[in-house]
């Protein structure tokens, strides 16, 4: 049985994806800012990678999430759960590995090509991305603190830095300081998902913040990443790093502020919280977006 176009937009879980371009576009404007004129082909080749790579990581999750067992327990949310394609079509679990695996080695060959255009410097963020994108689900779920980490350091460390160092000409401050905002947003994206499926992970052998330290203690590393994203940005205007205009992204601190104080009052109903899981997908477009916007308009 093949795919159809449906089915694969459900296994990389289309809808996510548009996630790396908020990324992508931080990286790009901070190459820009930093040096006034950046490669268009290039920055579109590394939009192209990292959509490839979320899918990648969205499909292999799919097939693990299958097999099993932990999509049939949760409670499927619009932000969390799954996408439920191999539940109504399970004979696609072997294409949801081959698309997942594909997509990896594609990303590898847009790596390889920045390798041999751009240097060997972006060799550690590439390595980096590719053990997030394989490890992810069947080893980094299992350890709390890594699993907590590995989402913010694929689309922050790996993709902000990565895009701005191929683009920039080199590895920068202004770069990682960029890439402070998705780490800590991403990895609070991730980690505001798993209240809901924290009883199904746990069946599953999974060990992140809520299975093993509880919801409570989920939502105050929650809302101390929060606090992450958006300070950093004030310490690096402070130290000059950023331009003043970068706090542009501050913009989006009401919505944190609510979505922390659900993440503490509605940790134990998936219909409740489910609003909370939506601004948390805002934030983590908007935030990114919004500093890359401040760094274009102060060049």
């Amino acid at each position: 049985m093949k795919p159809t176009a449906g089915d694969i937009l459900g296994l990389v879980r289309a809808p996510f994806l548009l996630l790396n371009l908020s990324c992508v576009a931080a990286g790009a404007a901070t190459a820009y800012w930093r040096t006034g004129n950046i490669s268009w082909k290039d920055a579109v080749l590394a939009l192209v990678g990292a959509v490839l790579a979320h899918a990648s990581v969205n499909s292999l999750n799919e097939y693990s999430d299958f097999r099993t067992g932990v999509d049939s327990r949760t409670s499927r949310t619009p932000f969390s759960g799954g996408s439920g394609t191999l539940q109504k079509r399970p004979a696609l679990a072997p294409w949801a590995m081959r698309i997942g695996l594909g997509f990896a080695g594609i990303t590898a060959l847009i790596g390889l090509y920045f390798i041999l255009s751009r240097g060997y410097a972006i060799i550690p963020l590439g390595l980096l991305g590719l053990v997030v994108v394989l490890l992810y689900t069947p080893w980094l779920t299992r350890i709390p603190a890594l699993g907590l980490a590995a989402p913010g350091l694929g689309f922050g460390t790996a993709m902000v830095m990565g895009t701005d160092l191929v683009l920039g000409g080199g590895a920068s401050a202004s770069g990682f300081a960029a890439s402070l905002v998705p780490f800590f947003l991403v990895s609070n994206l991730l980690l505001l998902n798993q209240f809901p499926d924290r009883t199904a992970d746990r069946a599953a052998g999974r060990r992140n913040v809520v299975t093993e330290y509880g919801l409570r203690s989920g939502a105050w590393i929650y809302t101390v990443f929060q606090a992450g994203a958006y300070l950093s940005v004030v310490t690096a205007v402070s130290l000059r790093i950023l331009p003043p205009l970068s706090l542009l992204a501050l913009l989006t601190v009401p919505l944190a502020i609510r979505t922390s104080l659900g993440a503490f009052r509605d940790a134990r109903s998936a219909a409740r919280l489910l609003p909370a899981l939506g601004l948390n997908v805002v934030i983590n477009l908007a935030t990114p977006l919004l500093l890359a916007v401040g760094l274009v308009l102060s060049r």
